[in-house]
Order: C-alpha cells, then structure tokens, then sequence
C-alpha cells in the first residue's frame, strides 16, 4: 500500500448541512470566500497544473482513485451530491437537499434539477443508486460508509426524490455523502470511457504521464470553468515541480515543501497556506508493552515540545494540537487544557510504571508525509530530557506500509482533515479499517454509538466530547500539531483561496481563470 493510497482513503470526510440541521456542523469561517474575492474571471486559456505523484497505473475511476493526480482528475471530471466549501461546511452540489427522519434511520434526498452528463443524459435518482451499488459492489473507498444504505428499502419517489433507508440510525449520514470520492456516475458507467457531471470532460489520458480535460459547455454552473482546458501532468518529485512552475511550463503545483516558499516568493509566484487538520500522530499500540500501561503513554506525550516540532519539523507551517484530531468540528472539545511539555512529570509517571530507563523503537519513514522522519528525530532528542531512550527506525514506503503496517508498536501516520465521528470511524474503533493504536474501549464504543444516532447537536456535543476525554487520558495518540497545506501558483492566474481540505483549493480548477 502507497502513501498516496493511504492519503486518498483519508481524504476528509466533513460535517454536513442539509435542509435540517442534523450534524455537530463545523465552525463558521469568516473566510467564506466571495466571488469578488476571487478577482475579476475571464474565459480562455489552457491551465497546466503539475501533481506529485503518479505511474502507469493512473486511472480515472471516480470510486477508486488511488494517487495525487488521480483526486485532481476525478475531482473534475466528476461531482458528488455535496461536497465542502473552503470555510469547511457542507453545501449542496449535485443534490438539492436533504433531511432526515426516524432518528437518522431515513433520509430524503432531493437531487438538482437541469443538470446533464458529458453524455447530454439528465442526472435523475436511478444514477444514485446506480452509483451507491458501484460504490458498495466494488468496495471502493466509500464502501465501508455507504455499507449502512439498506438497499432492498430504497425507494425513488419521482425521478428527482430518493428515500434512504438504513440499517442503523447514523445522524451524521451527509457526511459520508459528501465525500469527493462518492461521486454520481449515470447507470452503466464504464471508467474505461468516463463520464460525468464535472467542469470538465475527458480528452486525452497518458497513465504516469498527462491528461487533459476540455471545457464541459453545458456544465450547470452557469458559466464556469473559466478556462478552454485542464492539463494535468504528473511529477516525480517536488523540485521537478517547482522547476516547471518557474520556468512557465505549469501554471499551478501541489504539496510546496516549506523550505521552498522564499524561492517561489522570490521568483514573483505566489504561495497559497491553508490552515487544515492534517495531522501526523506518533501512533501507540495499547495493547502492547510497554505502551498497554496509560502510564507510558502520557509520559511519552508529555516529552513532546510542540512549538519546537512545529518550528523544526515543519518550517513553522503548522499549528501546535492536544491529542485530538478534527479541530474544526464544532465537538471539539477545546475546554481540555492544553498538553505542554514537562519533563519532571514524564519521569515520575514513567518511574511509578517502572519504566524508568525505558528503550523503545520508533518507525518512520519519509512516505509519511513531509517533515515525518524531522519530527521522529526531534522526539528522540526531547525524550532524551526524561531519561527515555527513541530509537528511530526510517523504513521505506514499501516497508511501512507494508505487512507490519497497523503493527507496529510505536510509530507514525498522517490523516487529512476529517469531522470527529468519521476519523472515529476511520481509526478510533475497534472495527476501524485503521485502528493503527488499537483502541478498543468499551465506553468510547458506547458514546461514539450513542453520538451516531443522536441528531440533537447539543446532545451530541456532550456525548462526544466525553469520548474525547478519553483518548485524552488514555488513547494511543500523539497529536502534536496540525499541518499547514502549502501549494503554489503562478501569477498569471487567479481563482486559488486556502481550503482546509485538499491541496490547491481541493483540486476545485473550475473556479480558476488567467488574469
């Protein structure tokens, strides 16, 4: 399993608004971004955007893209029923609108009126559920969530109007609609010969190379994109990128490295800086010595200088975190006090676990995410302070993701922006797909189900914030800051706004126009 994989079943799931408000919503950002923001738009021109990543098993399934070029591509070519804005709340893409009744048990979906395919076929409910099925039958990167669709109960009202039954109440069930990978593709759908509702269309596809994407004039978004056609190339490494992006030959790359921003700055480029929850934790095993004893645990948390890992480990593009994830999730629970760095108490716990000269390997690997194997070595100089011996182990992608991966006593990981109950999901349950800490705590369990069902905010709130207490004192997290996306773009074009979920502008090129 790549890196690149990892990212991508990652990739944020977010907290949704439909026509009632049902989910623990996101904090509204005063960073909405307008149309005026954006500056003046204008048609024409052929936008050329370099991606890290790729090879010749680049493919343009909307369910299963698996590399940094393969989101940007399906990210355009297709669309779901919602999706997030840069502010980070949920708005209406495909669909029109939503609601739920029976606890979160079922759910009414109204779909958008007018929209076509590339094909010229109108969108109506039978392409939901032709693509719901796919999505499950296939076992794509939405499978686990929309696994929860009874689908013997679904019922199409009129050609616009879906009922959703569920096979358990889950008030949180936008969320998993508005995943970028769940996109609606019409009934019969063959990637082999890709279509969609996207901005864009397909032209030409080169796996490991390029591909390019024309104009979709009959895109319902009035009269956007902006520009004639979407080139995405694919690049090796970062410095490959960045010397295209000066040089003229893209107009837009991805994943910037921090150390590289004066460069692009001093070529008269601009960097675009999105606050995000990424996040790269120390993963702990709880169910293994010495990290089973909470003791350990909290002793090996509390060696971590956070400013330090951020201003170090990534060029101060980051923010520091309190071992919790989802810090845009209005459930957050902020009233916890922060966890700073103390030494003495790291000793005391470490002694009264008899653990006092403790040794412990900790695996990274440079496939993690940048500045992964900095933080591993800055923590093993920390520790040193409380008497704690880190033996850092740098493996290969191949290595760490490989048959050890969610095995490894002591290491890291990295994790996109998500809400709290979908990380939960993801990584936090004992049936998590990527329960890489091997958290099983049978209250957790209770409340994170309780919360599933609960479509009272305020209700929810209280449920999980007490869960969050918990991973606090006794989860196998470290989560010592988050992640700064870092992009950049030349200044011959417009249209990139920070967004806290993918990179540049989460791959939105619709918006994008020359000046």
């Amino acid at each position: 399993m790549t890196l690149s994989r990892r990212n991508l079943l990652r990739a944020g799931a977010l907290l949704g608004l439909g026509a009632v408000a049902v989910g623990c919503s996101t904090d509204r950002d005063t960073r909405a971004v307008s149309a005026a923001a954006l500056g003046p738009s204008k048609h024409g021109g052929v936008l050329r955007v370099g991606i890290a990543g790729g090879s010749s098993a680049d493919g343009l399934d909307p369910h299963h893209p698996p590399t940094y070029p393969d989101q940007a591509r399906v990210s355009n070519l297709y669309e779901p029923l919602f999706l997030h804005d840069v502010s980070y709340t949920i708005q209406p893409v495909l669909a029109e609108s939503i609601e739920a009744a029976d606890h979160g048990s079922t759910w009414t979906l109204r779909l958008r009126d007018g929209v076509e395919f590339h094909n010229g076929k109108r969108l109506d409910v039978d392409d939901v559920i032709f693509s719901f099925r796919r999505i499950v039958d296939t076992k794509a990167n939405g499978a686990a969530a929309l696994g929860v669709i009874d689908f013997d109960g679904l019922r199409k009202l009129d050609a616009r109007t879906l009922r959703i039954p569920l096979t358990q109440p889950y008030a949180l069930f936008q969320d998993e609609l508005a995943q970028y990978y769940n996109a609606i593709v019409p009934v019969g759908f063959d990637p082999a010969k890709p279509v969609g509702t996207g901005p864009f269309r397909l032209g030409t596809f080169t796996p490991g190379d390029r591909s390019s994407f024309p104009r979709f004039t009959s895109y319902w978004r009035g009269d956007q994109p902006y520009v004639d056609e979407l080139m995405i190339i694919d690049f090796a490494d970062s410095e490959a990128q960045l010397e295209a992006l000066l040089a003229g030959e893209v107009e837009a790359i991805d994943n910037l490295p921090a150390e590289r921003v004066a460069t692009v700055k001093a070529a008269g480029a601009n960097v675009l800086v999105s606050e995000t929850g990424n996040w790269t934790p120390f993963t702990m095993r709880v169910d293994t010595k010495p990290l089973a004893d909470p003791r350990v645990r909290q002793a090996l948390r509390l060696v971590v200088d956070r400013e330090q890992m951020i201003s170090q480990a990534w060029n101060g593009q980051g923010r520091v975190g309190n071992d919790l994830y989802a810090p845009f999730d209005v459930c957050y629970a902020k009233q916890l006090p922060q966890r700073e760095q103390d030494l003495a108490q790291a000793r005391s716990l470490l002694r009264s676990a008899g653990q006092s000269d403790l040794q412990i390997e900790l695996v990274t690997s440079g496939a993690v995410g940048d500045g992964a194997v900095a933080a591993a070595q800055l923590f093993a100089q920390q520790a040193k302070g409380a008497g704690v011996d880190v033996r850092v182990r740098t493996v290969d992608s191949a290595t760490f993701y490989g048959r050890d991966y969610l095995g490894w006593t002591f290491a890291q990981d990295y994790w996109f922006t998500r809400g709290y109950l979908p990380q939960a999901a993801q990584g936090s349950l004992p049936n998590a797909p990527y329960n890489e800490c091997h958290w099983n705590d049978p209250t957790f369990n209770s409340l994170i189900c309780s919360a599933r069902a609960e479509l009272d905010v305020t209700r929810r709130t209280r449920l999980l914030q007490d869960a969050q207490q918990l991973e606090y004192d006794h989860g196998g997290y470290i989560v010592w800051g988050f992640k700064n996306q870092v992009d950049a773009y030349s200044n011959k074009v417009t249209g990139f706004v920070p967004d806290r979920s993918l990179p540049l502008s989460s791959f939105q090129f619709r918006t994008v126009s020359f000046v």
